[in-house]
């Protein structure tokens, strides 16, 4: 058998510039008798497009599957929007590289259906504070939130999860600082650049982090003194997923590919590349649809 992978971003970069055009190699697609598309039938090879190929796990992913006799290529891609769009235009069979929310906003943006069936991990956003353990002696403080549209809102349900800020509407998804009930709440929330949260950090303050700033700022991710609950609902549209089309939702090969990523080799190289902060999630499919459900009604 052979197994392919790409890690060069220009590969990425030839299907976009030719507007998602066909590729030459389009086998990875095959008709089943029913007239239903399916990944990999007759052993053919499935295409992966993820933003983070050059991660260590997917080597270990990688081994393991050519263990098994199955052919792959992984598509690297250096944005978020265009796996998605790769995958609805049939570039590629599969991708993983989103949570829920970010899906639930491209589908309604670009008028696809691209369906979650296979839940991966979830990266827990933390409140960190120099020279402290606890949230003990936080009341009175600012603290300092990511001002993006993919943190803030979940920065501040951070807050809400910890007992230190009240909404003036229980449940919001994503809620913005003019939501904040703040005569009702503990602390103070200022929004900055996410960028400067750690600045913030590093003056002193308390401050929510994003993971990808943490290593560069020399933060130790395991110094969180709160961060958010997989298992609470309010985190559920965070969770990691593999996504594909509706008609290959159930086909094996797929199916069989997400099982091998929660391999605990992969486990292993999955907590080393996140500096121990990733929690492997374990939800079933139907869980996955009820919360993009939810989040393409507004709810959470």
């Amino acid at each position: 058998m052979t197994l392919r992978r790409i890690f060069a971003g220009a590969a990425a970069a030839a299907i976009a510039s030719v507007g998602l055009v066909a590729c030459g190699n389009d086998s990875a697609d095959d008709t089943a008798a029913d007239g239903t598309t399916t990944a990999a039938a007759s052993g053919e090879t499935v295409r992966i497009g993820t933003t983070d190929a050059n991660l260590k796990e997917w080597d270990v992913f990688a081994d393991l599957v050519e263990e098994e006799g199955i052919d792959i290529e992984i598509v690297p891609f250096s944005d978020y929007n265009t796996p998605n769009d790769a995958l609805a235009q049939g570039q590629i069979d599969v991708n993983k590289f989103q949570h829920l929310k970010f899906l639930a906003s491209y589908n309604e943006g670009a008028g696809e259906e691209l369906v979650p069936y296979a839940s991966t991990e979830i990266y827990p956003l933390a409140l960190f504070w120099q020279g402290h353990d606890s949230l003990d002696g936080i009341e009175g403080e600012e603290v300092a939130i990511p001002n993006d549209a993919t943190n803030q809102g979940r920065a501040i349900n951070v807050l809400v999860q910890a007992g230190l800020v009240t909404l003036k509407e229980e449940g919001l998804l994503d809620p913005a600082p003019a939501d904040i009930d703040t005569e009702a709440s503990q602390v103070q929330v200022i929004a900055v650049d996410a960028a400067q949260t750690t600045t913030v950090f590093h003056e002193g303050r308390p401050a929510v982090i994003n993971n990808s700033f943490l290593e560069r700022a020399g933060i130790d991710p395991l110094d969180a003194i709160f961060q958010d609950d997989p298992d609470n609902e309010e985190a559920e549209p965070y969770i990691n997923v593999w996504v594909t089309t509706p008609d290959k939702a159930d086909d094996e090969t797929l199916n069989r590919l997400a099982e091998i990523w929660k391999d605990q080799a992969v486990t292993d190289a999955i907590m080393e590349s996140s500096g121990n902060t990733a929690v492997t999630v374990e939800r079933p499919a139907e869980d996955l649809t009820e919360i993009m459900e939810r989040l393409a009604a507004g709810e959470q």
